[in-house]
């Protein structure tokens, strides 16, 4: 089954995988910046990369999916297009955040923490963005979307759906 998973990644990402390792101490406590670093250079934690790691470190898949299923950082799928988070933070909480997120999700057809079919979109519940004066605040990708109401979505989501992939 090792093998196997590992052959879904190329000769070239096994080898990023393995100069990754070479960075850190092989020791248990540089499992979370290897991951992060696995993460940020494929964008997700491919299965092959978590079995290359395993067989690196002397650490069980098993271990390192634990670990990685942990923390919220973490995803095992590769992200969407486009990034959008809502924040259900207090003060968007109270000026309906709530129901700018549940209008996200039905008309992407997903739920918070999901990408939609065609890797347009993920879509993230987070507590707070940072920019409570703006609230009800949505981001995507780095562009803040201010006093979103839940028919400005259909416009900003439509933009982005419509979008070249760069």
């Amino acid at each position: 089954m090792l093998q196997n998973n590992m052959s879904k990644l190329t000769e070239a990402e096994l080898s990023r995988v393995k100069d990754i390792c070479t960075q850190y101490p092989a020791k248990r406590a540089s499992l979370i910046p290897v991951l992060q670093d696995i993460q940020d250079s494929f964008g997700y934690l491919p299965e092959g990369a978590i079995d290359r790691l395993s067989e690196l470190s002397d650490i069980s898949a098993n271990e390192i999916y634990g670990v990685a299923t942990f923390y919220t950082q973490f995803r095992f799928s590769p992200p969407g297009e486009h990034t959008i988070r809502v924040c259900q933070g207090t003060a968007c909480h109270v000026r309906q955040g709530v129901q700018i997120l549940n209008e996200v999700e039905q008309q992407l057809d997903i739920k918070a923490g999901e990408t939609t079919t065609d890797g347009k979109f993920d879509l993230e519940r987070v507590a707070c963005l940072g920019c409570c004066a703006l609230a009800p605040a949505m981001v995507v990708d780095d562009k803040v979307y201010a006093r979103m109401t839940v028919k400005k979505i259909a416009s900003v989501l439509s933009h982005y759906a419509t979008m070249e992939a760069e």
